[in-house]
């Protein structure tokens, strides 16, 4: 066989091309630190490898999507509970405008100081995120969904539908609550709620409704408590359900009284007119927005109370708005806890998600990261390989037959 000298000097240098080449591989897998720089260092590695980062790039947006919605329900936990402070600042300004020794002038003065506690609620209903969107207008979040109509009365013109976010793959939560289910509702089970018709012309007074029994109260069921006769034949009362079945009846000389029926119980104080009546509805059927109980007892409470009726009609509202208070604070106590738990549930979903992302890291590091001590190893092994490649072509470049002749 004839090995000329044009093929000594070839394979000599394809050998160091293939020895430089493979200590380059190594050097680019150390700087990297990446044991599959190219797809084609091994391809089902690779492979996986992508897919391995496409499910940690979706969990890594899930995690940014969680943190918007901690942030939006945890501004809308901190108004409400500035709210539950102001309903029960106004719960304890009835309860003070309720006594009786206070003048016309010291119940403006409350009513005045309920005003600025009506205009507080109205700013915290209306309370924004710091980006101009509101926390409480549901879809609609672009303007105020608590407006003042023409009749200076607060109305709600904000979304009933509330926004949601994908926190995880298979959770869909909603991020806010709509204003009409915070300020404009009671919690279930909230009870009855009694009111005397504006247009009662004497001077009954009542106190209550209290259940006396569970079992026989039925919660969707409306009662009326009608009067009649006068003073000189004696006064009748007739109580009807929302058919007009009367459930109960008697007579009432005008003094203190207690009557039952439908499992509660209320007290009566004072003389009707013929006519007069007090509806006690329950609490979802009646009033059951917070501005219209405010806006009601401020006004009784800036209305002078000379007259028997005037005070009746004074205790009567106050006795009802406080009710209307209690159902409100609990409605927002509800929705509040129920944000908690959305909280609560984000802290759950975070640590599952921390979770499952160490694992795809690790399943991807198991992949294409690089063994650095293996690698360091053959780095060694290939400078060797080549510094040979070079001392054999170094000392096989000088020989020649000619050196014989």
């Amino acid at each position: 066989m004839r090995i000329s000298t044009v093929t000594m000097f070839n394979q000599s240098v394809g050998s160091l091309n293939q020895q430089q080449s493979k200590l380059l591989d190594v050097s680019q897998q150390i700087a990297s630190g990446r044991r599959v720089v190219n797809p084609s260092d091994d391809p089902q590695a690779a492979s996986r490898a992508v897919g391995v980062s496409q499910s940690l790039a979706v969990t890594e947006q899930y995690t940014d999507s969680r943190v918007s919605a901690r942030n939006s329900l945890s501004q809308g936990e901190s108004v409400l509970n500035s709210v539950s402070d102001a309903i029960t600042k106004a719960k304890t300004l009835l309860v003070q405008a309720s006594n009786g020794t206070l003048s016309d002038a010291d119940r403006q003065s409350v009513a005045s100081e309920l005003s600025g506690v009506y205009e507080t609620l109205l700013g915290q209903a209306n309370a924004t995120d710091g980006n101009g969107t509101y926390l409480f207008g549901g879809y609609s979040d672009g303007s105020a969904p608590f407006v003042k109509n023409a009749s200076d009365e607060v109305e709600y013109v904000g979304d009933s539908q509330v926004r949601r976010q994908r926190i995880d793959a298979s959770r869909l939560m909603e991020v806010s609550d709509s204003g009409q289910a915070i300020f404009q509702s009671v919690p279930s089970g909230a009870g009855h709620v009694a009111s005397a018709d504006a247009g009662n012309a004497g001077s009954v007074a009542f106190s209550g409704p209290q259940v006396i029994d569970d079992d026989a109260v039925d919660t969707t069921q409306a009662y009326t408590i009608a009067f009649a006769g006068d003073a000189a034949s004696g006064f009748t009362y007739d109580v009807q359900d929302a058919a007009g079945n009367s459930v109960d009846s008697g007579s009432y000389d005008g003094e203190s009284m207690r009557i039952e029926f439908g499992g509660l119980a209320m007290e009566l104080d004072g003389e009707p007119v013929a006519g007069d009546s007090i509806a006690v509805n329950p609490a979802d059927q009646g009033n059951t927005d917070l501005f219209t109980t405010l806006e009601n007892a401020i006004s009784v409470l800036e209305n002078p109370a000379g007259t028997d009726a005037e005070k009746a009609a004074l205790g009567n509202t106050l006795s009802t708005s406080m009710r209307e208070l209690d159902n409100s604070l609990d409605n927002v106590l509800t929705v509040r806890a129920s944000m908690g738990a959305r909280l609560n549930e984000l802290d759950v979903v975070d640590g599952v998600s921390a979770n499952r992302t160490l694992n795809y890291e690790q399943t991807r590091s198991d992949l294409v990261d690089l063994d650095y001590a293996e690698a360091i190893s053959e780095y060694s092994l290939r400078q060797v390989g080549l510094q040979a490649a070079q001392q054999t072509f170094a000392d096989m470049k000088g020989m020649s037959l000619f050196q014989y002749l």
